[in-house]
């Protein structure tokens, strides 16, 4: 009987701020005096980098994406940008929906353990302690921590390494961002889509919710 549960963070037990990035994205353009659209490219064009702690902490990385979109910007820019940045972070990993979060102590009271594995970045990860997610989670495999980003099978091999558990013994549940669903079927983890907050992978043939508090319905014997 599966016990160990593996979840997504972004977009799957909080939400995922597309929209607020992309506005953050063009604001952090305009305080560092680059065009806004070769900023976004670049940062887009970043994204394993980033996930997988390549540049080292948030000033570093803002301060090299802001000269390959043609910048030069200076100390206090680069600080005023990554301090909005920090900010949208902040407000997303502090505003779980409460329903999650009693989910998560359901599923603890059921003797489940629980692992988060998250394509995330370094400044995102310096935040996860001070999440009220934090403490139902016996384990993270963090990407920006173990260089490797979903949908490789290192950073789902390091939470269920952690946990003592093989990938079958596991559920794995996310929005689909990243092929992370795909991968962790092929893992031989039972995986589960959620629409709670973003449907990233419309195509996806497997169980799906509609809410993360109806994953125990789907799991809880």
């Amino acid at each position: 009987m599966r016990r160990v549960l593996l979840s997504d963070l972004f977009s799957t037990l909080i939400p995922g701020g597309d929209a607020e990035r992309g506005v953050l994205n063009e604001a952090m353009a305009r305080v560092l005096g680059v065009d806004a659209a070769r900023f976004v490219r670049e940062f887009d064009a970043a994204a394993y980098e980033r996930f997988t702690g390549v540049y080292g902490d948030l000033e570093t990385t803002v301060r090299l994406i802001a000269e390959r979109a043609g910048g030069d910007p200076s100390d206090e820019q680069v600080l005023e940008a990554t301090n909005l940045r920090r900010g949208l972070t902040r407000r997303l990993m502090q505003g779980p929906p409460a329903a999650t979060l009693g989910t998560l102590a359901k599923l603890r009271a059921e003797g489940w353990r629980i692992g988060l594995v998250s394509n995330i970045t370094t400044e995102t990860q310096l935040q996860w302690g001070d999440s009220p997610l934090a403490p139902y989670f016996d384990t993270t495999a963090f990407s920006s921590e173990l260089g490797a980003a979903k949908p490789e099978p290192a950073i789902y091999l390091a939470a269920c390494m952690a946990l003592g558990v093989a990938p079958s013994e596991c559920v794995y549940v996310g929005d689909g961002r990243d092929n992370e669903l795909s991968a962790a079927a092929a893992l031989g983890m039972h995986t589960i889509r959620t629409l709670e907050h973003s449907n990233s992978h419309p195509a996806w043939p497997g169980e799906t919710i509609n809410t993360f508090a109806e994953l125990p319905a789907l799991i809880v014997a």
